[in-house]
């Protein structure tokens, strides 16, 4: 009985051990994003996402659902106030492995944007939890600006 006890412990320790190993392997990234104003500067595209998750947001019928994915906003003279800003409306086409937005309203010479790219999934391990560098509900985000 004695060693029965034993083995379980064993199997408990390893799994620990498996556990640990996982949570702190790194996650990888994709490459990284780019931007480059298209269409006689009329459009953005957004190269360098995540190939899986373009196809699953290309299936649904709302042009909406990209905005899940890669928002675009105008730049607020006030920085500090960035996180309240609405999203510029527009059009979002995925085209080859990339996506064009054009807006609604041609972008505004001079003005500066910014695309906050979600990263789906980023932070989301048990790791991130116990060191404090993610919190539950909390989805983590680039912001990629550009000027027109």
């Amino acid at each position: 009985m004695l060693k029965l006890i034993h083995v379980r412990y064993w199997y408990l320790h390893i799994l620990i051990i498996f556990l640990f190993i996982f949570a702190c392997t790194p996650t990888k990234h994709p490459a990284g994003v780019r931007l480059s104003l298209v269409n006689n500067r009329q459009s953005i595209q957004i190269k360098g996402l995540d190939y899986a998750v373009m196809q699953d947001i290309a299936r649904d019928t709302d042009n909406t659902v990209w905005q899940s994915l890669v928002a675009v906003y105008r730049m607020p003279a006030d920085t500090d106030l960035k996180n309240y800003q609405p999203v510029q409306p527009g059009h979002y086409l995925l085209k080859d492995s990339a996506v064009v937005f054009t807006p609604d309203t041609p972008f505004v010479k001079g003005q500066t944007y910014f695309i906050r790219n979600y990263r789906l999934g980023e932070g989301a391990r048990l790791i991130d939890y116990i060191k404090g560098h993610s919190q539950p509900g909390r989805t983590h985000f680039i912001d990629l600006i550009f000027k027109e």
